[in-house]
């Protein structure tokens, strides 16, 4: 199957010029609405997944599962595992960056064949910034290859972020030894690139939304990095279970999932 990478690009970028970049910044107090507890959707997540929804199919002709609409009528999902090739969209990754105005956000496609990620898209609108990885060609910022290097072998040098907030508070209340662990961006679609590009080491998530996973791991994989369950096996997308942990290499994923206190799935 050839997949038209260029056109999927050429559609991302139409939603975010038709229903995000007008909007950043520019949100009212309608436009912010709580979809469930502590998660918010506005109305350019909703019209930029409309646009998305409706122009994938011109480019590989399968069901689009979109982040919104599944939480609308979540049987949507029910495709991953029933359907040979699904389209998953990620319309505003980050949307709470997004909706005070930072600009850590992010737009994302994957195209899943079997439960397994052929080809992935990452957009970063305020800069125009595409990150994009299809399986067995590499990964790609723009026209530049990407390979990850080794990260280094001493713990205590390693870089990353943790995304549950019981491990992070456990690893800050640690004496120093094992690795600097940052923030991190509220936004895997930020997340994914830094990990590809040498800011971070490894990443620790406890949500593993398929339209949030899909395309970075990919990305990172691609790039020579690797996205496992804790248990050990890779990433897929038709996997409901909880924790992922993310690595620059393979033994540094060794190295974080040694020494992180994860419990009760992650």
């Amino acid at each position: 199957m050839t997949i038209d990478i260029d056109a999927v690009t050429k559609i991302l970028r139409e939603a975010a010029e038709e229903a995000v970049l007008p909007r950043f910044g520019a949100l009212s107090e309608g436009d912010v609405m709580e979809k469930s507890p502590g998660q918010i959707v506005t109305v350019a997540d909703h019209e930029a997944e409309k646009i998305i929804t409706a122009r994938l199919p011109g480019v590989v002709d399968a069901p689009v599962v979109g982040e919104e609409a599944v939480s609308t009528d979540p049987a949507l999902l029910d495709a991953l595992r029933k359907e040979p090739l699904v389209w998953l969209v990620d319309p505003v990754d980050g949307t709470r960056n997004f909706s005070k105005a930072v600009p850590e956000y992010a737009m994302m496609v994957a195209l899943v064949r079997e439960g397994r990620s052929v080809a992935a898209w990452i957009l970063r609108p305020e800069k125009d910034l595409f990150h994009i990885a299809e399986l067995g060609s590499g990964a790609w910022r723009g026209t530049t290859r990407l390979w990850r290097s080794p990260a280094p072998s001493a713990p205590d040098l390693l870089r990353g972020t943790v995304q549950p907030p019981d491990v992070r508070a456990h690893l800050s209340a640690e004496p120093p030894g094992f690795a600097k662990i940052g923030p991190g961006a509220r936004c895997v679609g930020v997340e994914y690139p830094r990990l590809v590009e040498d800011d971070l080491d490894f990443a620790l998530y406890r949500r593993t939304s398929p339209w949030d996973h899909a395309p970075g791991s990919l990305l990172l994989t691609e790039a020579g990095g690797v996205a496992r369950r804790l248990e050990g096996d890779p990433y897929r997308p038709d996997d409901d279970r909880v924790g992922l942990l993310c690595a620059s290499d393979p033994g540094t994923w060794q190295t974080a999932r040694s020494l992180l206190p994860t419990r009760n799935g992650c």
